[in-house]
């Protein structure tokens, strides 16, 4: 099934953005797109290239990421044969390939210095020299550029340059993310569960049902809008009950038998001291003094008076509370699920803890 790329949103924030972007377009002037994994700035870059005067001409596309740092320069300017080992014929750059329209730089931030000041000289001068030539090419290409860094801080830091981020910023959109943009989750996930469905062949779609929509509208999404599209489609591949999809998983790796990772911090079945340390003040003040072995065998093993025993029980409870919590992205209702709880009872729980707050 062959799948378009469309724009969808309603929200306010999201709006403001694709105005942005979409006056900015018939300028013929660089855009920077600043936005969180997943929030689309690819298909805002593709918004501006097809609202441009340039949309009958090329859309090149480079993820700066996706390269090493030797290669990169010979990808964005080309290069002569023989210039550096393995070049055995002439290669044209991305800005070559670019001329006359759009040339989409992802991922700007990870550019090298060095690739930065070859950069700032293309966009300056519309010039490009090969790697191993000696005269340059002149190249009419407009700049479309994305990251998801703050490059402010990054100047600050002297890790980007301040003059090509001057040159590259005339317009900068700045997308929000999808815990930004709350109203637009049930249209969204309407939109990618039906495409689903029809790749899957159904018949009908039904939608989720509302507790569904509830934990998905819960959700912080830090893979914004592309975790969301994987979440719906997981959810409507796997259901085959019937009627409106009532199951979301939003950690396709979650699972009992998963294998540990080395280096994973695990909470140890605590010893009694180490416990203490992170007990409130009001339990250490009522545990009773540690018997130590010059006390002699008679006390080796100290007794668990009722109040000691009430506070570990509860500092445990709180210990397990905490994890099943970040072990499920501190979904609530996900939590819930996993403890046998009802959600009203994890949230008591919590707020008997200290763990969220009373309202």
């Amino acid at each position: 099934m062959k799948r378009t790329k469309q724009v969808i949103g309603q929200s306010g924030a999201f709006l403001d953005a694709l105005e942005r972007a979409s006056r900015a377009a018939m300028l013929d002037r660089p855009v920077l797109v600043i936005g969180e994994r997943g929030t689309g700035k690819e298909l805002v870059a593709e918004r501006l290239h097809h609202l441009s005067g340039r949309w009958d001409q090329p859309l090149v596309t480079m993820n700066c990421a996706a390269l090493p740092e030797t290669l990169i320069e010979a990808e964005l300017f080309g290069h002569e044969a023989g210039s550096f080992t393995g070049a055995s014929k002439a290669r044209v750059g991305r800005f070559e390939e670019a001329d006359g329209g759009t040339l989409f730089l992802d991922e700007l931030g990870t550019l090298s210095m060095g690739a930065q000041e070859r950069l700032l000289r293309a966009v300056e001068y519309g010039e490009v020299t090969r790697i191993g030539a000696s005269r340059p090419i002149r190249v009419d290409v407009r700049i479309v550029a994305a990251t998801n860094e703050h490059l402010p801080d990054r100047v600050e830091a002297n890790t980007f340059r301040a003059d090509l981020l001057d040159r590259l910023s005339f317009e900068v959109v700045t997308l929000p993310p999808l815990r930004a943009r709350r109203s637009d989750i049930p249209v969204l996930a309407d939109h990618f569960g039906r495409r689903m469905a029809a790749e899957l062949e159904r018949e009908q779609w039904d939608g989720f049902t509302e507790e569904a929509m509830a934990a998905m509208l819960e959700y912080r999404w830090p893979g914004n809008v592309r975790e969301l599209r994987n979440v719906v489609e997981r959810a409507v591949y796997r259901w085959d009950r019937g009627g409106a999809v009532g199951e979301v998983e939003f950690d396709p790796f979650a699972s009992p038998y998963r294998p540990a990772t080395p280096n994973r911090q695990t909470v140890p079945a605590a010893a009694p001291e180490q416990r203490e340390l992170s007990a409130p003040r009001s339990a250490q003040q009522q545990q009773p003094p540690v018997a130590s072995e010059d006390d002699g065998d008679d006390v080796a093993a100290c007794d668990v008076g009722p109040s000691d025993f009430k506070s570990r029980v509860a500092l445990f409870e709180r210990d397990l509370l905490a994890r099943s919590l970040a072990e499920h992205r501190f979904n609530q209702r996900a939590t819930a699920e996993a403890l046998g709880l009802t959600y009203d009872q994890l949230r008591h729980a919590l707020r008997r803890h200290d763990l969220i707050g009373s309202s």
